[in-house]
């Protein structure tokens, strides 16, 4: 990395709206590389910005962390990313994006009714699922499409 493509931890932090430790947890889990000066200290790439919108992006959208770390390894390590780069990942989410978007409008739809909370506080919830005949599906919003059910990560 050339010096003065290097940023420090503090400019990153300015220029990308994330933490301190939101940046060192993305570096341990390998979704961002950094360099260390002799005295120890951390050295961003100027690129790893982009990396850090995508980051935004795809945690906003509710990718995993385990599926961000899956796109950004498709990604070029030595150089800043070209539009060809970023359209081939792209697709990669288009499929995911599309259930995602069909959940939250089964849910929108049907906000005021029921979101499957299995709660049976709700007149309908005592017709739909009498007794929490659910309760054998697992915990939380059973009912909810598998699209909204996933765990949220830490960041």
């Amino acid at each position: 990395m050339d010096a003065s493509d290097a940023m420090t931890l503090g400019e990153v932090v300015r220029r990308s709206g994330f933490s301190a430790s939101a940046l060192r947890f993305y570096e341990r889990e390998g979704l961002l590389s950094t360099t260390r000066t002799s005295g120890g200290q951390r050295r961003y790439p100027r690129h790893a910005l982009r990396r850090l919108a995508f980051i935004r992006a795809a945690r906003n959208v509710g990718l995993s962390l385990d599926e961000i770390r899956e796109s950004l390894q498709r990604l070029p390590a030595e150089r800043t990313p070209t539009k060809a780069d970023w359209t081939a990942i792209s697709r990669a989410w288009r499929s995911r994006l599309n259930e995602q978007i069909e959940a939250l409008e089964r849910l929108r739809d049907g906000l005021d009714t029921c979101i499957g909370c299995g709660c049976l506080s709700l007149r309908r919830c005592h017709m739909s699922n009498p007794d929490d005949h659910v309760a054998v599906f697992g915990p939380g919003a059973v009912a909810l499409p598998p699209a909204l059910r996933r765990r949220a990560d830490r960041y």
